[in-house]
């Protein structure tokens, strides 16, 4: 027919390869932005389990290469455990339920957040890792920019 426009969308209400380039570079600016959101949120679950355990003021910052929460309180090792692991465990069932839940096109700017949560933590999965190997009566400084270990009395020399 003369004068008839094509659909916009493929099947399923998905979006088709030759809707333009602005809805691609509209799903790599949320991206970005969720992204960013994350970081500041992950830092925001870190510094949420340390007032909850310890009752004392905490410092959020961020140094030019990464963000931290950071407290003068001395934890144990296992509430320690929790601090570091708790942004991974929150944000990836959050994330996870996003993945879910969003339309097909924004699926993969989901999940690539949800990359970021995993590859985030590493800084947390590698303290819980050499943490794990220290005596059980550890306790626990993260001042955000630097951490204490203590056991019985002495200063923990990281191996």
């Amino acid at each position: 027919q003369s004068g008839a426009q094509r659909p916009r969308s493929g099947q399923n209400g998905q979006r088709r390869m030759d809707d333009g380039f602005g809805f691609y570079f509209l799903r790599l600016g949320m991206l970005t932005a969720g992204y960013a959101a994350y970081v500041v949120l992950h830092e925001l679950v870190h510094g949420v389990c340390m007032k909850y355990f310890s009752g004392a003021p905490v410092r959020y910052g961020f140094t030019g290469l990464y963000a931290y929460a950071g407290s003068e309180a001395y934890f144990t090792k296992k509430r320690y455990f929790i601090i570091a692991l708790a942004p991974v465990a929150v944000w990836g069932v959050v994330l996870l339920a996003l993945c879910m839940l969003v339309p097909a096109p924004w699926f993969w700017t989901v999940y690539l957040i949800q990359i970021g949560n995993i590859a985030g933590a590493a800084g947390d999965f590698y303290v819980v890792w050499r943490f794990a190997a220290m005596p059980p009566d550890i306790l626990v400084r993260d001042a955000g920019v630097d951490m204490t270990v203590y056991s019985r009395g002495r200063k923990v020399q990281a191996q």
